[in-house]
C-alpha cells in the first residue's frame, strides 16, 4: 500500500513521528532507534508498513527497507501482532533478531517485553527456515559510542546538550557490558521528563 514515505519531520515523541507531505502530516510509528536519526525541520525518508484494522488504519516506519521486512515478516509467526513486531526491533537489530531466530536463541527473543518461552519458541518453530541467511561474521556493536549516539539524538528531539549529559548521566550506572542504545535513549528521556 504505502511502501515509503518522504517529508519534512513536523514533530517527534517517544514512539511516532509526523512527516509533513506536501501540507498532509502523516503520523508515523517508530522505534526509538528510528525516532533517534530523525531531525524537526529536515526531510526524512521512512520504509513503511501499513497495518489496516477494523477500526484504525496506522502506518509503522523504519529506517530501511531491511527493517521494515523483518517487521512484516514476524508478524506472520502466530500471536505476533504488530505492537509486539514493533517491540522486537526496538528491543533487537534486524540482524541480531535474524540470528536469534536462525539459531533457536530463545534466551535472546524473551528480552523482548510481550514474549514468553512458548511464544519465542512458537516463533523459532515457525520463522526458522524464512528468516534467511545469517552473516558469518556479525561485529559487535562498538560500547564506547553509546553515549555519542544517545546524545546526539538527545539534542535532535530538541533537548540542550547539558540537558542531554545531564540525562545521560542518571542513565548510565544502569548500562551493562551490551548497551542497548534503543532502551538508554527511552530511560534518558523518562528521565527528562520526571525531571520537569
Amino acid at each position: 500500500m504505502i511502501a515509503h514515505v518522504r517529508g519534512t519531520v513536523a514533530t517527534v515523541s517517544l514512539n511516532a513521528a509526523v512527516l509533513d507531505l506536501g501540507g498532509v502530516g502523516y503520523h508515523v510509528m517508530c522505534t526509538p532507534s528510528t525516532i533517534a536519526d530523525l531531525r524537526i525541520g529536515q526531510e526524512a525518508t521512512l520504509w513503511t508498513s501499513m497495518v489496516v484494522r477494523e477500526d484504525s488504519m496506522t502506518l509503522y516506519g523504519f529506517g530501511d527497507a531491511q527493517e521494515r521486512d523483518m517487521f512484516e515478516l514476524v508478524q506472520t509467526a502466530s500471536g505476533v501482532g504488530p505492537k509486539v513486531a514493533q517491540a522486537m526491533l526496538a528491543v533487537l537489530p534486524p540482524e541480531r533478531l535474524r540470528t536469534a531466530i536462525a539459531s533457536s536463541d530463545h534466551a535472546t527473543l524473551t528480552k523482548v517485553p510481550g514474549i514468553g518461552r512458548k511464544g519465542a519458541e512458537r516463533i523459532v518453530v515457525e520463522l526458522k527456515d524464512r528468516v534467511g541467511a545469517v552473516a558469518s561474521s556479525t561485529s559487535a556493536p562498538a560500547v564506547a559510542g553509546w553515549r555519542d549516539q544517545v546524545h546526539e539524538a538527545l539534542v535532535g528531539l530538541g533537548w540542550s546538550a547539558k540537558d542531554a549529559d545531564a540525562a545521560i548521566d542518571r542513565v548510565a550506572d544502569g548500562v551493562g557490558d551490551e548497551p542497548d542504545v534503543s532502551t538508554i535513549l527511552r530511560d534518558a528521556l523518562r528521565s527528562m521528563d520526571r525531571g520537569r
